[in-house]
């Protein structure tokens, strides 16, 4: 396996870190106070082919692969992971559903504006019931003519506040198992009974936008439905390996920061007549963020590889997830401790950095979840 780019990607890393640094870095500190994502980057980045990446050309996407897709996100993290969080949903689960498993006038009316930035999606299939247990929600969508009527609530929607079309996984049929009865239902903003009840205020990820959904009598137009009816679940099944891995990269991304402002601030610190990175019990701090940073990244772009060459990679995807977000919660909490009081200052971006940590031991799969699944790919469990 070759461990380098190739020089396309490499050219591809630092054309998304100048777009990062000029155009999103500038935003961070407005919008984290406003806790909103600032709209207009979805339009930049449509115009310069930084959505959806993997799509095939012809709905105007790059057709790059998914290592190219984990480039972009981790340059996205290194610079502020909720923004980078809205964009992987647009990349990913918000749309990929439709891609895999749409027909074309689905990919025409909702894929085409979504890799130009036209239209925001998001994917509705937490619930407050169901969360680590998909099987368990509970809203449905019941016939009638040429339409369903869809009845439930969505709690946990990244991008539900902002979205312009949102993929529903609703019960068409409660009499058959989960995988033959959940369908995929694709429900446009502005549609009667669909609402947002509220924007949730969250600890951290403050610019990426979530919210509550409610469906109420939701009268939508079975053209609507994405593929086969019942299918659903096992088209989120499939699409979770991709979904792992480009979160691993999201931790990575941040974990890469947490260490450089560590560091920075490790040599410019003077206590007791030196810069406090001299210090033996500072230093091995940093070294263990480095090696682990760099462990994980190894993971994750090892599961990307796999992933593009088409080879099984559920072990690896979870592995990379896991050990990621692990490190980048080790990192942050580091990170506090080093910058000591200062770091526990809301004027300082450490603060946030730790609290954004937290977020990806819970989003794509818990750390729990990633375990069972890694255990039954040892053949335990």
């Amino acid at each position: 396996m070759d461990f380098d780019f190739t020089e396309e990607q490499m050219m591809f890393r630092n054309s998304v870190r100048s777009f990062a640094n000029k155009e999103i870095a500038p935003l961070v500190e407005e919008y984290e106070k406003r806790q909103e994502f600032p709209i207009e980057l979805f339009r930049k980045m449509g115009a310069l082919g930084y959505l959806c990446v993997t799509f095939p050309p012809e709905y105007g996407g790059a057709g790059a692969g998914l290592v190219d897709e984990c480039i972009l996100v981790e340059e996205l993290a290194r610079i502020n992971s909720g923004i980078a969080g809205s964009i992987m949903v647009q990349g990913g689960i918000g749309s990929t559903i439709i891609l895999d498993y749409g027909n074309e006038d689905q990919k025409q009316r909702y894929i085409v504006p979504a890799i130009r930035g036209e239209k925001i999606g998001a994917f509705g299939l937490t619930e407050p019931e169901a969360g680590s247990d998909a099987a368990a929600i509970q809203t449905r969508a019941e016939k009638a003519g040429d339409y369903y009527i869809i009845n439930g609530s969505k709690i946990f929607i990244s991008n539900g506040p902002i979205c312009d079309f949102v993929l529903v996984a609703a019960w068409t049929d409660r009499s058959r198992k989960p995988t033959d009865g959940i369908s995929v239902i694709v429900v446009d903003r502005g549609t009667p009974g669909f609402s947002v009840s509220r924007k949730l205020d969250k600890v951290g990820a403050w610019t990426a936008e979530t919210g509550e959904l409610v469906f109420e009598d939701c009268r939508v137009p079975r053209e609507n439905l994405i593929g086969e009816e019942g299918k659903g679940l096992r088209y989120l099944l499939r699409s979770l390996n991709r979904g792992r891995i480009t979160h691993a990269a999201s931790s990575v991304g941040a974990a890469r920061t947490i260490l450089e402002e560590a560091l920075k601030y490790s040599r410019e610190r003077v206590q007791f007549g030196r810069p406090i990175g001299k210090n033996q019990s500072i230093a091995f701090k940093l070294a263990r963020m480095a090696m682990e940073t760099e462990a994980a990244s190894l993971l994750t772009y090892h599961a990307a590889w796999l992933y593009d060459q088409g080879r099984k990679c559920s072990k690896e995807a979870s592995m990379a997830k896991l050990f990621a977000s692990e490190a980048r919660v080790k990192a942050s909490n580091e990170a506090m401790h080093i910058f000591g009081g200062y770091g526990y200052m809301m004027e300082y971006p450490v603060q946030r950095y730790w609290r954004d940590a937290k977020l990806s031991l819970i989003t794509e799969g818990t750390s729990e979840i990633q375990q069972i699944i890694i255990a039954r790919e040892i053949g335990l469990l």
